[in-house]
């Protein structure tokens, strides 16, 4: 299969535990394709499906047409993702007809909130796993293999009470997420994460210092520690996230540690002091999520903070980290959402000036307190503001990369374009750089190299070396 498989609890021995049996391979190499679409926290979840199904023989292939199974995995964050499965699953269907013994299946949000029902409303699906249950995906598929009857069998979607999962690592690379909780408990109006990954959970700061240890002899230089909200991080010895950070850059020797995402309410002054007193190691970069500029709509939508406690973060953030490279998330025309309200979010995005923001729509989720508001906002009049926040921040993005233009920054090299010759990597900032090598430089790949910036986007960066 050409790459090293590691399954861990805490990225440990290169075998797998006696705690999780895993079915035996199948008698051929067969084609699994995945289709992922979500936050970061869906992409380490299909990582760690195809790791577990490479030990039963399944290889990833690019296209559906190559596959012997089929995996969506999918979030319910956004709006219409029921309809996005269905619509994905349907196009699968002349596959199906050629290959009956063709399985394909639904994990990730969707298949949470939608559970059984998937199975009843989509006769071309075999199975639906949830995220707490992916480590049951080789028995699911394995029982699937064997006895077609076992697709009424074939759902898991119950809730784990612990964070103490296996976690698999095939090719890490120069930079690796590393899982650091799961679940969220702010019930925030418009969200549905609660109902789909369940309450907040947080992994031992012991396993977390030995994953990372063990990523860094394995040739990792930078982690992304993740989670739906991972500064409410807090494990069983009293262990913070401002003190698990501090950890990881006493106890471990990784170049650096990013995180996201974060919530306004838990971003602490301690966890400000130490972003500054280990610049450098830790990025500097914060995505901070304000979601509205309006301290009305904050409290409808239960973020448990208002607009001044907000700015007043970025005050002391921008004080003791100059030159941070700030980004958030916005929701536009969330209910009751008055025209001044959403001025309110314009001016907070002039103010702060985000280097990059996402923004989306509103949109009604199952289960979530903000579906049954009666005053729920026009969609054309979403689409108006949206646009209108977009055009705002264009502005200011493309003012605000030009300070990069000239400088010399810090860029971790990831990958060689094999087409252009070009090296592709990351600044602390978070900023994606593209640059040629000089003759002779050798592989650059997992090497932070000073590049002069000569020019600028919102979103990426053009250098040369030094």
């Amino acid at each position: 299969m050409g790459k090293e498989i590691v399954r861990y609890k805490s990225v440990h021995e290169p075998k797998v535990p006696d705690a999780m049996a895993i079915p035996e391979k199948l008698g051929e190499q067969k084609g699994l394709f995945m289709s992922t679409y979500g936050c970061q926290m869906n992409d380490n979840d299909s990582e760690r499906m195809v790791s577990l199904l490479e030990f039963m023989n399944y290889t990833e292939v690019t296209s559906a047409d190559q596959a012997s199974l089929i995996i969506i995995n999918s979030c319910s964050v956004r709006e219409k993702p029921v309809h996005k499965v269905h619509s994905e699953v349907g196009r699968y269907r002349k596959l199906k007809e050629a290959n009956p013994s063709l399985k394909i299946g639904v994990a990730g949000c969707v298949a949470q909130q939608e559970k059984a029902k998937l199975l009843k409303d989509l006769p071309l699906l075999d199975f639906v796993v949830g995220p707490d249950n992916i480590d049951s995906l080789p028995q699911v598929v394995s029982e699937l293999t064997k006895n077609e009857d076992n697709r009424l069998n074939a759902v898991r979607f119950k809730h784990q009470d612990a964070y103490d999962v296996e976690t698999l690592v095939r090719n890490p690379g120069v930079a690796a997420f590393v899982n650091i909780t799961k679940g969220c408990d702010n019930f925030c109006t418009f969200c549905v994460v609660p109902y789909t990954r369940g309450r907040e959970r947080s992994r031992p700061y012991k396993d977390l210092v030995n994953d990372v240890n063990k990523l860094i002899s394995r040739g990792v230089k930078e982690v992304t520690l993740i989670g739906q909200n991972v500064n409410s991080y807090k494990c069983e010895t009293g262990v913070n996230f401002a003190h698990l950070l501090k950890g990881l850059c006493e106890n471990t020797k990784i170049e650096r540690i990013r995180y996201i995402s974060s919530h306004p309410k838990d971003f602490s002054e301690e966890l400000i002091e130490f972003s500054r007193d280990f610049r450098g190691k830790i990025c500097e970069y914060i995505h901070l999520p304000v979601q509205s500029g309006s301290s009305e709509v904050l409290v409808a939508m239960n973020r448990g903070y208002t607009r001044e406690h907000f700015l007043n973060q970025i005050s002391k953030i921008k004080k003791e980290i100059p030159g941070v490279s700030l980004s958030s998330d916005f929701i536009v025309g969330f209910p009751g959402e008055t025209n001044e309200q959403f001025e309110e979010t314009l001016s907070l995005v002039k103010e702060v000036e985000f280097e990059n923001i996402y923004a989306f729509k509103y949109s009604p989720r199952p289960f979530t307190k903000a579906a049954r508001f009666e005053d729920q906002v026009a969609e054309d009049v979403k689409s108006e503001r949206l646009e209108r926040l977009f055009q705002l921040q264009d502005e200011i993005g493309s003012r605000l990369c030009k300070k990069y233009e000239n400088q010399v920054l810090q860029i971790l090299v990831e990958t060689l374009d094999e087409k252009t010759g070009a090296f592709r990597g990351r600044s602390l900032e978070n900023k994606v750089t593209y640059f040629q090598p000089k003759k002779g430089a050798g592989d650059l790949i997992g090497k932070t190299i000073p590049i002069k910036i000569y020019k600028a986007f919102p979103s990426t960066l053009r250098g040369e070396m030094v």
